[in-house]
């Protein structure tokens, strides 16, 4: 079965285009009613970019970042928003700071990892979180974990998309709020997903890497 995507335009960014399905939907931690492809503004720089600079703009006044940590394959935009950070400027806390982007590894229990050469940009450093999406708040909850363990400052947490206004104690600052921009909007547990529980069958699979149909 073929998913519909429309596009939206952002309310938010109006030069940051949303591609949106609307169904029944499972990730590994939740089913969903919408979808939202995130693959062009993950992989294709002139929207990379743009993300990186509306999300850098809420940071560089306000925090200082060693290191940015990329989730949900979000390296394009880090790199993106490292340059915009790091620009001169009177205004910018990070003004010609050289800021480390940097990406986990994934253990088979799902535990975030750092080898010795990546530890590093994590002890004793100012860590910002960037995801594609923060929903449950698992992953990222997760990344908040591995960087305390490994002696970083976690000193922010953004995101692409949003649902929840707040994980581990910080704000999550978003571009999009699912709930905002869609009042119906519906992320629960498999086991108490009210489409489930009305009989509607599932349209698709998705995870960071995209969307695979039934």
């Amino acid at each position: 079965m073929s998913i519909q995507m429309r596009e939206y335009r952002n309310p938010n960014n109006g030069n940051l285009p949303l591609r949106v399905a609307k169904g029944h939907f499972a990730t590994s931690h939740s089913h969903i009613n919408y979808y939202v492809d995130l693959t062009m503004t993950k992989y294709c720089l002139p929207e990379a970019r743009e993300a990186a600079i509306h999300l850098a703009n809420r940071f560089k006044s306000t925090t200082v970042i060693d290191t940015i940590l990329c989730l949900d394959g979000t390296e394009v935009i880090g790199a993106c928003m490292a340059s915009e950070l790091s620009k001169t400027s009177l205004t910018s806390m990070n003004s010609n700071r050289p800021i480390c982007v940097v990406t986990p590894e994934h253990t088979t229990g799902s535990q975030l990892l750092f080898r010795d050469n990546t530890a590093p940009m994590i002890h004793n450093k100012h860590v910002l979180i960037l995801a594609a999406s923060v929903s449950t708040g698992y992953t990222v909850l997760g990344a908040v974990e591995a960087i305390q363990y490994y002696g970083g400052n976690t000193v922010g947490i953004c995101s692409i998309l949003a649902n929840i206004g707040e994980c581990a104690g910080y704000p999550v600052i978003s571009i999009c709020d699912m709930s905002n921009l869609w009042p119906d909007y519906m992320s629960s547990a498999s086991h108490e997903c009210p489409l489930c529980k009305t009989g509607i069958k599932l349209d698709a699979m998705v995870n960071t890497y995209g969307i695979s149909s039934f």
